[in-house]
């Protein structure tokens, strides 16, 4: 039985407990409090950070190495795509999603206002850069539900929480958002705390 250690509202957490519900395994999640941590996630994590992921001998962390184990581990549905070219776009797209959104969640979460006001500027302008994406097709791969939806998706739910408001332009992104969040295993994976992010 794998064993996730996540805390309640860590958008790299959200990202894992989704993965996890998609492929309707058993599991246990152990909420982490990020304030008082314990103490064998500092031996899990050499980082100190969640999510952690522990399946026998192996422990995992960072959330992308997580979900791509679990999809390979667990096929169906598959998440991340069969063919190796597109498999590495996807990748790559993953990489861009932490260089370009994900790097700023922490100023936005920690930072001074004005560190936190930049942060979320540079977080609504990518989303604006993707969002005529999805005028065109369902997803970010295109018709079916992938890993680079499960990747960006606890960001999209976070962003009235963030502050972060969408120019009109956007309206095709916030559409696909209102898809993924349809999703059962998406409602699933939500803790109370995320729930209570958007009301």
């Amino acid at each position: 039985m794998m064993t996730l250690y996540s805390a309640t509202t860590c958008p790299f957490s959200h990202r894992c407990r989704i993965v996890l519900f998609e492929k309707g395994m058993d599991f246990q999640i152990i909420d982490v409090d990020l304030d008082n941590k314990p103490e064998d996630l500092a031996v899990m994590s050499p980082y100190g950070q969640v999510p952690v992921l522990v399946e026998r001998e192996l422990i995992l962390y960072e959330s992308n190495i997580i979900n791509e184990y679990v999809d390979d581990r667990f096929p169906h549905p598959q998440l991340m795509p069969a063919d190796p070219v597109i498999r590495a776009r996807a990748r790559l797209f993953l990489y861009r999603f932490e260089q370009e959104l994900f790097c700023h969640i922490d100023a936005v979460e920690n930072g001074t206002p004005k560190v936190a006001e930049k942060a979320r500027a540079a977080i609504c302008d990518n989303l604006t850069l993707i969002s005529p994406v999805f005028a065109k097709q369902k997803h970010m791969l295109g018709e079916e539900f992938s890993m680079l939806d499960v990747a960006i998706a606890p960001l999209l739910w976070r962003l009235d929480y963030y502050g972060i408001k969408l120019p009109k332009q956007a309206a095709p992104l916030l559409k696909y958002a209102e898809r993924l969040f349809s999703r059962p295993p998406f409602i699933e994976a939500l803790t109370a705390s995320e729930k209570a992010m958007r009301r």
